[in-house]
């Protein structure tokens, strides 16, 4: 008699089924940072970045698909998830310093970075600043190129109210604002985050995750052309068509202004599109990493 499995039943640790993974903390600069990793680390490194009140899970999907190329990090930046919370207000250098700090600490000399939403911004002005230590560049749905004062006011509003009042409705509703399909919101991912906004500290620890969102530090941190246009490291650009932070457009500007960066959009998708496709991103994602070319990414004309 068969064994009868319920293909509906999606966790976190459903996610990693048949993946070699730890999860640690590590000092970075004093910064008790958390990590979840996967992959030997004599293989190259890859570091997965988050975005604004995200955490390491937001990659979970991602580790065993990259595992068996990369010695792959996927990190709670300062102030998120299980790292140490922050006491002042986060600007893209506080990031930086904490990247570079957790690079250190890791022994890691030089990392290709993918990021989404806020961690594109930080990984790319970490390629801009640090040239010498990265390899390859993934940016996805990523912020730091325009300041939309309703985008910033929604964001902003969500994650506080979540902070604030981390029931479950809240937690559901800031997470269902990333996906295209809010089903693909599970309730293990709900959990883990509710844990997580259940701190204490972390409301006031969200108001300075989220001064990016005040139109005055975004001018001063925002990446403009000139910013771009210094990026050495080959990237490419991931954007979706139901993303809701920005449409394709500003996707595909992003892309023109790095020189040589690659251009694709990944349909029926929201934020976090490694999450909602993770068989299109993975197969995209691994092949630009490893040099190989990446079906339906191309040079913006």
């Amino acid at each position: 008699m068969g064994v009868e499995h319920d293909s509906t039943f999606r966790s976190i640790w459903a996610d990693l089924r048949g993946v070699a993974f730890s999860q640690g903390w590590i000092d970075a600069g004093g910064v008790n940072t958390r990590y979840l990793h996967a992959g030997g680390k004599d293989k190259p490194a890859l570091i997965f970045l988050h975005g604004v009140g995200g955490h390491a899970e937001a990659y979970v999907r991602n580790l065993k698909a990259h595992s068996s190329h990369f010695s792959t990090w996927s990190i709670d930046m300062i102030g998120h998830g299980w790292s140490d919370l922050s006491d002042v207000d986060l600007e893209i250098r506080h990031y930086i310093d904490h990247l570079l700090h957790f690079m250190d600490a890791a022994g890691i000399k030089k990392a290709s970075l993918s990021g989404e939403s806020l961690g594109g911004w930080v990984a790319a002005r970490f390629a801009i600043d640090h040239p010498d230590r990265i390899e390859r560049l993934v940016l996805n749905t990523a912020g730091g190129s325009q300041a939309d004062p309703a985008v910033m006011e929604r964001i902003k509003a969500l994650s506080m109210r979540a902070a604030t009042d981390p029931s479950w409705e809240f937690i559901k509703a800031r997470l269902e604002w990333l996906m295209a399909d809010e089903s693909k919101v599970y309730d293990d991912l709900v959990a883990t985050r509710q844990a997580m906004y259940s701190r204490p500290g972390m409301e006031q620890a969200m108001r300075h995750n989220m001064i990016l969102q005040d139109m005055e530090v975004r001018q001063r941190n925002i990446l403009r052309p000139e910013d771009y246009g210094r990026i050495k490291a080959p990237t490419l650009v991931i954007w979706t068509s139901d993303d809701p932070t920005a449409n394709v457009a500003e996707g595909r500007r992003i892309a023109s202004m790095i020189p040589g960066a690659l251009f694709t959009v990944m349909e029926n998708c929201g934020h976090w599109p490694q999450f909602e496709d993770t068989a299109l991103f993975d197969a995209m994602h691994v092949d630009f990493l490893l040099g190989k070319p990446v079906e339906n990414a191309r040079p913006v004309a």
